[in-house]
């Protein structure tokens, strides 16, 4: 062991300038010295003892470290520094992240909670919402739901209700013949109660593809959007597999035409319909299509106005229903649309049904066919009646605007209970609905307006006869 306190090594002189790198020049200097001992200082030689000790004035160059120089001091506080502010610099991002972390999780925590919050409100608005609009089957316990015991669930739908077809079956007992209150161009329609006790109307589509799935639709979709107290309420409806029904309102009256023409009963097959009732039915008529044309854009367009399609309730107030086969019309005035002929026969007007021009001035001419039929008691075609009388219109038209005339074309059930101005005033309505060009009917709005002044006459003239004792025998009705 030396003087150094470890073992001699020998050094190369390769690695000698090595270590010179690694210590810095002044060690080369202190290997290389020319005061060394001259076996330590050959070119080339290895190092295999201890070198001698170094004079003094060389000592302060053997540190290894870099204390002993001004540069070497300057170096070791700036990698410090440096090791300061890359320390700063973690701590700040690891403390941003962390921020940023704990942000990110705190309005996590705020969105689920708002999301859940709204979600149940929905759900309670919801069930609070069907149990206020849908009394159905709240009541007992063989209700349409049939669910031994549970009220059946009612799923309200843009206002309507949607029933399922084991509801609807059960209300109308099982769509039985005897329940059977009509036909219209979807189906026929059964008399129905709900369990809450309300009467309905059911129509059951009998018209499968698409023809009857578009009717169908259009229905839904008119019925929903249009208010007015002269068309015909929808209750609801039911899609179920493949059923499609239509829920109304009941109208207990029925039809027009089953009262114009009564086929069995003590009545003999003689209307009891009187001239007000008719007038009254007349102009609700009129307002149901005036409703369509002049107050709904794109005006709508029935294409099966007849009087089977309007209905009365218990007082005779009528309402237009059946929609299945109406059209949106054109929003231009005087416009029109190309579609298919479709109606009924008697009903039809005649550009339309040469041509397929479909305008609101289709509607108006079968208006003025179930005004013929007010009038005269008389089918719009009857194969039963002479050559020449067949078809109402033909027979009815030439006598319209000739005052002696028009009392031979009259119904005899009304004899007497109208006066001849005010049969001649609505014969002369009736010609202008169906005159054979379109241009020269008038609009609805101005029939309602021609309308209104004979129906208002006739109930003040009824009111005063009712509060005067009237001792005059009435007039004898034919046998």
């Amino acid at each position: 062991m030396s003087q150094w306190g470890h073992e001699p090594r020998c050094f190369s002189s390769s690695e000698t300038c090595s270590c010179a790198l690694f210590f810095s020049l002044p060690l080369c200097l202190f290997l290389h010295s020319p005061e060394l001992s001259p076996a330590h200082s050959a070119s080339g030689a290895n190092f295999c003892s201890p070198p001698s000790p170094l004079p003094i004035k060389y000592r302060h160059h053997c540190s290894r470290s870099f204390r002993c120089y001004p540069e070497g001091e300057k170096m070791e506080e700036e990698y410090k520094r440096e090791e300061g502010v890359a320390l700063l610099v973690i701590v700040v991002l690891a403390t941003l992240s962390l921020a940023s972390l704990f942000v990110a999780f705190s309005y996590y925590c705020y969105i689920s909670s708002k999301v859940s919050k709204h979600l149940k409100s929905l759900k309670e608005g919801k069930s609070e919402e069907n149990e206020k609009a849908a009394p159905f089957g709240s009541g007992s316990s063989s209700g349409a739901g049939g669910d031994g015991g549970k009220a059946p669930v009612v799923v309200i739908e843009r206002g309507l209700q949607v029933f399922n077809y084991k509801q609807l079956h059960l209300a109308t007992g099982g769509f039985g013949k005897g329940n059977v209150v009509g036909h219209g161009s979807f189906g026929a329609v059964y008399r129905g109660v709900l369990p809450d006790g309300r009467k309905v109307a059911v129509k059951l589509m009998d018209r499968p593809g698409k023809q009857g799935e578009e009717e169908f639709k259009m229905e839904v979709e008119l019925l929903t959007r249009l208010h007015s107290p002269y068309l015909l309420i929808l209750v609801g409806h039911c899609s179920d597999g493949s059923h499609r029904l239509l829920v109304y309102e009941f109208m207990a009256n029925g039809g027009l035409q089953e009262h114009l023409y009564p086929t069995r009963g003590s009545c003999g097959g003689i209307s009891k319909l009187d001239w007000d009732t008719r007038m009254q039915i007349a102009l609700e008529a009129a307002k149901g299509l005036e409703y369509l044309h002049e107050h709904v854009s794109p005006p709508v367009i029935h294409r099966d106005f007849k009087s089977s399609n309007i209905l009365l309730d218990n007082n005779f107030h009528a309402k237009v229903s059946d929609f299945g086969l109406a059209k949106l019309g054109s929003d231009k005035a005087g416009g029109h649309v190309s579609t298919r002929v479709l109606g009924t026969q008697g009903y039809v007007a005649p550009e339309y049904a040469l041509s397929g021009r479909l305008t609101t001035k289709s509607d108006v001419y079968s208006y003025g066919v179930v005004l013929l039929e007010l009038l005269t008691g008389r089918l719009p075609v009857d194969m039963d009646r002479p050559p020449g009388e067949v078809v109402l219109v033909t027979w009815a038209l030439p006598c319209l605007n000739d005052r002696d005339k028009v009392i031979q074309i009259m119904d005899p059930a009304l004899e007497g209970q109208y006066s001849m101005k005010d049969a001649v005033q609505v014969a002369a309505i009736a010609a202008m609905c169906v005159q054979p060009e379109a241009d020269y009917r008038p609009l609805m709005a101005d029939v309602v307006q021609s309308l209104v002044p004979l129906v208002k006459n006739r109930l003040s003239k009824r009111s005063s006869s009712c509060s005067t004792p009237n001792t005059s025998k009435p007039p004898a009705k034919p046998e």
